[in-house]
């Protein structure tokens, strides 16, 4: 195997790993920190302990001890033994906690089925109790619903606004303002930075794989986005609508359900790869406006300002939906271009493109 062999073999393997963290990530080990786009413990499956920090987290199965978790969304739907903290975007209670509950979050409902055995401290925008608490609860949110099902066997202390059915409370109702105050504006930032950084470490590792095997393709697709700017967002959007549209009609024959699954895997990992090589031609372009012409200057500093933008109310979203569908566009392009030159070139050759990288 020579070298070139060598280096691709290498950059295949990053390649799997990226988009093996991609994926929902089952909890194998008897004791574990997880990190993934979600993290599950499956039904019927049975862990000591879960740290988890991923887009979402859900239990499913059983933790016989505790569970900490940093994510968008966590959800506990099966059995957890220990106690369970969470800082997240929302916590949902559908099982049973033997344990205490402390969550940061932007919205935290314990349902009709869910039990938590021992106390709770919550900080949320909004809160809606309507299962059972076994001990006594501390909950700051601006609105706090308790509902028909709700059954609180010890005190509430609440800061915000209370509603619903009081009489669920078996101890002492008490209003305290300062509860929750600072505990939801201080940790939910904290988690979404995580979050992002996380993605970002992501989107450099396949960065870095795409430009090791393709320098060449990713050069063109960097020109491409430099050279005709308004054709390759155009090109992009018409990507964006038709695609999905020919994915559903796919979906409507039987027959083509399994082509209309894997192109939607496809068209997913090409929508990634299009927000890389978008933010990458454009500080790419950036950089050779001052004279800068390295590669690997521009990857870095083409994520990591799109991550910073993706921080920007409504200005940062834009933005990077613009060079979202630039690099989409580039891509596409880049890629017919190469089919064509390829279905071309006289026998025995080969063009240019990815493949010959």
């Amino acid at each position: 195997m020579d070298r070139v062999q060598r280096r691709r073999t290498v950059v295949i393997a990053v390649i799997a790993l990226v988009l093996v963290g991609m994926v929902p990530a089952p909890v194998v080990a008897q004791s574990d920190a997880q990190t993934g786009g979600t993290v599950v413990v499956d039904e019927g499956e049975t862990v000591d302990e879960l740290e988890a920090f991923g887009g979402t987290v859900v239990v499913e199965g059983t933790v016989t001890g505790d569970v900490n978790a940093v994510a968008g969304e966590v959800r506990i739907e099966g059995d957890v033994g220990g106690n369970v903290e969470a800082a997240a975007g929302s916590v949902t209670i559908d099982g049973t906690v033997d344990g205490d509950v402390e969550a940061a979050t932007g919205s935290f409902t314990l349902t009709e089925d869910g039990t938590i055995g021992g106390n709770v401290a919550v900080g949320a925008g909004t809160a809606v109790i309507d299962g059972t608490i076994e001990g006594s609860a501390e909950i700051g949110a601006e609105t706090i619903t308790l509902g028909e099902n709700a059954a609180i066997a010890g005190d509430l202390r609440y800061g915000g606004t209370l509603e619903g059915n009081t009489d669920a409370v078996g101890g002492e109702i008490e209003q305290d303002s300062s509860i929750g105050v600072d505990l939801t504006p201080t940790i939910q930032p904290i988690a979404s930075w995580l979050f992002s950084l996380y993605v970002l470490a992501l989107n450099l590792l396949l960065g870095a794989a795409l430009l090791a095997l393709f320098p060449r393709f990713s050069d063109r697709v960097a020109g491409r986005v430099a050279s005709a700017p308004v054709k390759s967002g155009l090109i992009g959007l018409g990507v964006l609508v038709a695609v999905p549209i020919l994915l559903i009609a796919l979906l409507i024959t039987v027959v083509g359900i399994p082509f209309a699954v894997a192109g939607a895997f496809g068209f997913a990992l090409m929508l990634w790869i299009g927000v890389i090589y978008g933010r990458y031609a454009v500080a790419a372009w950036l950089l050779s406006a001052v004279g800068v012409g390295n590669r690997w200057l521009a990857l870095v500093v083409g994520l990591v300002g799109g991550a910073a933008l993706a921080q920007l109310p409504y200005l940062g979203s834009l933005l990077n939906l613009l060079i979202f569908l630039l690099g989409v566009g580039a891509l596409t392009y880049g890629l017919y271009s190469h089919r064509r030159a390829s279905r071309d070139e006289p026998h025995g050759s080969r063009a240019e493109g990815p493949a010959s990288d």
